[in-house]
């Protein structure tokens, strides 16, 4: 194929995002409107939405509520204010400075939560104290994602993480958490921490006033997709199919034999990220067929056999499965974008 599909997020994160904004009386289907979102999705607990379109969401929302934190904090982080930020951590010297003044600002700009860099023997970590009542994993998620991006473009790497602690419960967007930061995610812990190498912290800034504006141009999707967490076994699984037609991709006693483990192992490790290999399948069948139906010369016939369905009928009912949406509605609405 002559395209890559796209990286998709659970329904569940798009609840979240729009939460405070309905909270606010805030006309949230508009909002999914400008994201290019179907409101009928909201419906469907398994459904999933693309990068691209998650990113326009946080676009909409924070032009609607002139907030870009999702209106989590009782004090908005004012449209710009990430702009700002990374006009201001281009001048510092190490990662370490630029995690401290990145601290300091949205301790400045945030009222429920306090963000300190604690180092404890080899590890450095970033702790969120809830100053008000207990914070959700989403919006500890959003802090440390708006940092953690942050670090790893100044560095020009990807800071890998080892481990992260929250005071919350699992969510349902537990897999998708673990795809973007780390594999051992602690739910229900005495403190909210991020934690890294310390030697990560010596490194030093390699970014300009230029690179910034590039790095700028691909917010927020950036923050969403650019600095996933390659570890996890199912963005291995992942990266291997996107690279191959559906046709070729190996069946679960083959796929275990090529990545050294027994069945059951694979089926464990699945598992503990909140995934199958069945809902991987699905996820990535799902967001080529969204690239596909977006390309008006390609017949639905066509996409069927491309995505290795047997007959168009069950490409239909897959589809409606996955999206809530028939194929030929989707790319009708779609075409008229």
């Amino acid at each position: 194929m002559s395209h890559r599909p796209e990286h998709s997020i659970c329904i569940s994160l798009v609840h979240e995002a729009l939460q405070s904004a309905k909270a606010q009386s805030i006309d949230t289907n508009l909002l999914l409107q400008r994201a290019n979102i179907a409101v009928e999705l909201l419906a469907l607990p398994q459904a999933r939405v693309t990068i691209t379109n998650y990113a326009q969401l946080w676009i909409a929302i924070a032009d609607a509520m002139n907030d870009e934190f999702f209106g989590l904090d009782r004090r908005a982080l004012k449209r710009g204010s990430f702009q700002l930020l990374t006009k201001w951590l281009i001048h510092c010297k190490t990662i370490q400075h630029a995690i401290e003044e990145t601290l300091q600002f949205f301790n400045v700009c945030f009222e429920d939560v306090y963000g300190e860099l604690r180092l404890v023997q080899n590890s450095a970590q970033i702790v969120i104290v809830d100053q008000h009542p207990r914070q959700s994993m989403f919006a500890y998620a959003c802090y440390w994602m708006l940092i953690h991006t942050l670090m790893c473009w100044l560095s020009g790497q990807r800071i890998v993480l080892n481990w992260m602690s929250v005071q919350s419960s699992m969510p349902l967007a537990h897999a998708d958490y673990q795809t973007r930061f780390c594999s051992d995610i602690r739910y229900e812990s005495a403190e909210n921490i991020l934690s890294f190498s310390v030697d990560y912290l010596s490194l030093t800034i390699k970014q300009d006033a230029h690179s910034r504006d590039q790095f700028l141009q691909a917010t927020p999707a950036n923050l969403l997709v650019r600095f996933k967490n390659p570890a996890a076994l199912s963005q291995q699984i992942r990266k291997k199919f996107l690279h191959t037609a559906p046709q070729h991709w190996l069946e679960f006693r083959a796929l275990a034999h090529a990545l050294h483990m027994s069945e059951a192992t694979l089926q464990r490790r699945l598992r503990a990220e909140g995934t199958s290999y069945q809902q991987l399948k699905n996820e990535i069948r799902c967001e080529r067929a969204i690239l596909l139906l977006k390309q008006p010369h390609l017949s639905l016939q066509h996409i069927s056999e491309q995505l290795n369905f047997h007959d168009p009928s069950a490409f239909y009912r897959a589809f409606k499965k996955w999206t809530g949406l028939q194929p030929s509605y989707y790319r009708s609405q779609k075409l008229k974008q």
